[in-house]
């Protein structure tokens, strides 16, 4: 917050004729998707630690902000603001994952050209950091300052939002010479349908801890783990053979007790 990340974000949108997707447009295609409710728990968020340790609650509604986000690249031609993109993305050429930071005082400058009081300010650009650090290792334990973990990060106490979109546009270009393959989009139905998988098993009392779920191929998903007792392997099977899109399991969750 602060950081001029929101302005460079839309105007590169705009530049490509992209649409931009902040937590309002995702929570709009979350409610398409029927996952409104659960994306509002950890929608940038970290849910308190009581019920991450009492409840599977927090990692479903996980699963299906993600599938949320899949489903929005899927689409293509789309500027995603947050939500752990950098992370779900990592693998794909196209894609171009940013990060914009600035300096505190440069933050607080640019807050108070918001209107924010100076104490008010620095108050919420910490409750904002606090919050997006948290997220990032609650959904995919990594450290969000990491630079390694984007394509291009910018520094904008010495950058307009225009000289900062300009330098992500000209990547950005450089990117689109990868095109979007039958293969990404592939990858990306299969990624969506294994987080739709894995919500549904947890949802279950199946948790990735216990069973965890892969999409080897489009539409067919592989089980892997450790149950107690047989009838727990077979209702995994039919829990998931349920999920719109799933043509086949392979069920290759071992019993503990044989």
């Amino acid at each position: 917050m602060g950081t001029k990340g929101t302005e460079i974000a839309k105007f590169v949108a705009k530049e490509l004729q992209y649409d931009f997707y902040n937590t309002g447009d995702i929570e709009k295609k979350a409610e398409e998707m029927g996952f409104l409710d659960d994306i509002r728990e950890v929608n940038d968020t970290t849910p308190h630690p009581l019920k991450r340790f009492f409840s599977y609650r927090p990692v479903i509604c996980l699963y299906r902000l993600q599938a949320v986000i899949y489903e929005i690249a899927r689409l293509g031609r789309a500027v995603i603001l947050g939500r752990g993109g950098n992370m779900l993305f990592r693998s794909l050429p196209y894609v171009l994952n940013v990060r914009v930071i600035a300096s505190q005082e440069k933050r607080i400058r640019n807050l108070l050209e918001r209107g924010y009081k100076r104490e008010d300010a620095i108050m919420v650009m910490e409750k904002s950091d606090r919050e997006r650090e948290s997220f990032i290792k609650f959904a995919f334990h990594h450290n969000w300052d990491n630079p390694e973990l984007y394509d291009v990060v910018f520094n904008t106490d010495n950058l307009t939002v225009n000289v900062a979109a300009d330098m992500i546009l000209c990547a950005a270009h450089s990117k689109e010479a990868y095109g979007h393959s039958g293969d990404v989009l592939n990858f990306l139905n299969m990624m969506k349908l294994e987080v739709r998988v894995r919500a549904v098993l947890a949802e279950a009392y199946f948790p990735a801890s216990y069973v965890s779920a892969f999409v080897t191929e489009p539409g067919k998903v592989q089980l892997t783990g450790v149950v107690q007792v047989p009838w727990e392997k077979s209702v995994a099977e039919r829990t998931v053979i349920e999920v719109e899109d799933v043509e086949s399991v392979e069920n290759k969750i071992e019993i503990a007790s044989m």
